[in-house]
């Protein structure tokens, strides 16, 4: 498959996080999160079309599993299970996070991180894009107050980091790989414990409530 295809997979990745950063509500989050975990599956199993790797296969169905099915059960569970509609604001108001969105999408985009971006020349449009998603998932994770939102953005921080590799052509084993997965899967099941004792305690997602702990 093309380039225009990739791009096209890794653009939808990308607006994802753009969503993200947009939207109040948590289930929308989390199917945000879905939506780009199905587009970095389809760009492993790319990969695979083209490198015909066994390995790559099982990475994929674990990927299919965990994070686009497993990972969207979890969360919505907890949205259900606590009645959680809206995710709390975050530390920027809108305008504000979006010029910062735009800023950062040109800062990767820039000349300054070009050593790391032509990597591979012809994959320099999409290591731009996938660099730019690495950044906006950190941004996402420091802004937004939601406990949930923060979890889903370490996630997605994760799928961007996985989609930057596979266009830098940097080689991981398969015992790595699953690896990796296996740690996101027991993740997930901390997380949900972590998110049900917050709101146990604090009927609340809002993590700058916790700040009373320090007193």
């Amino acid at each position: 498959m093309g380039i225009v295809y990739l791009q096209y997979l890794l653009g939808i990745a990308f607006l994802t996080i753009i969503y993200m950063h947009v939207t109040k509500k948590n289930g929308e989050v989390v199917v945000a999160y879905s939506i780009q975990s199905l587009a970095i599956t389809a760009i492993i199993f790319n990969s695979f079309m083209v490198t015909k790797n066994i390995p790559l296969l099982i990475i994929v169905l674990l990927t299919l599993i965990v994070k686009v099915i497993m990972a969207p059960v979890f969360f919505m569970n907890l949205i259900k299970k606590h009645e959680l509609i809206f995710t709390v604001s975050s530390y920027l108001n809108m305008p504000i996070t979006l010029i910062s969105i735009a800023i950062i999408t040109g800062i990767a985009h820039s000349n300054k991180f070009l050593p790391l971006t032509s990597i591979i020349p012809e994959h320099q449009s999409l290591l731009a894009l996938a660099l730019s998603s690495i950044l906006l998932s950190f941004f996402l994770i420091v802004n937004k107050k939601g406990a949930l939102s923060q979890i889903v953005g370490v996630l997605t921080f994760e799928n961007s980091i996985v989609a930057f590799t596979l266009f830098a052509g940097l080689e991981q084993s398969i015992a790595l790989q699953i690896g990796i997965i296996f740690d996101i899967f027991v993740w997930l099941i901390i997380s949900t414990v972590f998110i049900s004792l917050i709101y146990k305690h604090f009927r609340s997602l809002d993590v700058t409530i916790m700040r009373s702990l320090r007193d």
